[in-house]
């Protein structure tokens, strides 16, 4: 049994967003299929409320992605050299095709302790990070756990180009109740400032997400260019959450020996909840890594998010 680990962190820091994408510390080094692992590909090891999480390229070579659109959340997170990764978690359906699928970080063990022993799908990590990786309560879903869940596509060049079959991993969606977020749906909360746009910087990557009444979401763009699908079409989640965490450097690194981000998800801080064409200014609580995250107003009032996905942008706390 495994799963696995990522770096997780945003810097609001101006930066810029056509740099080559760094040696990737999980590139080549793919995780030894274990005699104990259960994770077969053939879903006959998926618990009841078992979601499925997804590391997901985002340089450019990789865009656009597939199945981005079915994730319940999607998480966004600094690895190297300033870039982008996500992490999509799906429960409440579970698309043909989801990728590019990239490699591992350490925080993302942290990050994913919320949820009931998930599968996590990723394509590799580090070495010295694997041993931590199959002490997790995760189901480690790589090529060499689940061979016929993967296949390489033709219409980008490798390494971008690892796509995963949901559905040969768990044989359906385990539903809403597996996800054990802490995030609550419902009305939106009293005030907030009107907000036509908002953008979040990392040091080589950029998110600007456009209020679309039309479409009730915030339609993304990633480094200057649409965020679509792979058949074109705009992602436009109703709920956008900016929350400032600790992004410290981590053990690891890649061959070029830039160090890893470390996104610390358990504690304290502030956030902001964008929704509705509006932004508000809320606290966020983990009390430790098996908690869901709690969103309240400055006076303890939880806050609701709209009904539908949910992007989560991990930045630097200010």
């Amino acid at each position: 049994m495994s799963a696995l680990a990522a770096a997780l962190a945003l810097t609001l820091a101006a930066g810029c967003t056509n740099g080559p994408a760094p040696a990737d510390d999980g590139r080549g080094t793919d995780r030894p299929a274990s005699r104990t692992d259960t994770g077969t590909g053939t879903g006959t090891a998926a618990a009841v409320g078992q979601v499925l999480a997804v590391k997901i390229d985002n340089v450019r070579a990789a865009r656009p992605q597939t199945g981005l659109d079915a994730a319940d959340i999607v998480y966004v997170e600094q690895v190297e050299g300033g870039l982008s990764r996500l992490m999509a978690v799906y429960a409440t359906r579970l698309p043909k095709t989801v990728g590019p699928v990239r490699s591992a970080r350490e925080s993302d063990l942290e990050l994913l302790r919320q949820f009931d022993r998930p599968a996590l799908a990723f394509s590799g990590a580090q070495g010295k990070l694997l041993p931590l990786i199959d002490k997790e309560p995760l189901e480690a879903v790589t090529p060499q756990d689940a061979e016929d869940a993967y296949y390489r596509g033709t219409d980008k060049a490798s390494p971008h180009n690892l796509y995963l079959r949901p559905h040969r991993v768990l044989p359906s969606a385990p539903g809403e109740a597996a996800l054990t977020t802490g995030f609550r749906h419902g009305p939106a909360p009293d005030g907030g400032t009107p907000t036509p746009s908002r953008t979040v910087r990392y040091p080589s990557a950029r998110f600007t997400f456009t209020w679309s009444q039309e479409r009730r979401g915030w339609e993304i763009t990633t480094d200057g260019a649409p965020t679509v699908t792979a058949d074109g079409r705009r992602l436009a989640p109703p709920t956008v959450v900016v929350q400032y965490v600790d992004v410290r450097r981590s053990g690891y690194h890649d061959v070029l020996g830039n160090h890893t981000p470390y996104t610390e998800t358990v504690g304290s801080g502030t956030a902001e909840v964008l929704r509705d064409g509006r932004s508000h200014d809320v606290r966020w609580l983990r009390p430790t890594a098996t908690d869901g995250t709690r969103f309240t107003t400055r006076d303890g009032t939880p806050v609701a998010f709209a009904e539908g996905q949910v992007w989560v942008v991990f930045a630097q706390r200010p």
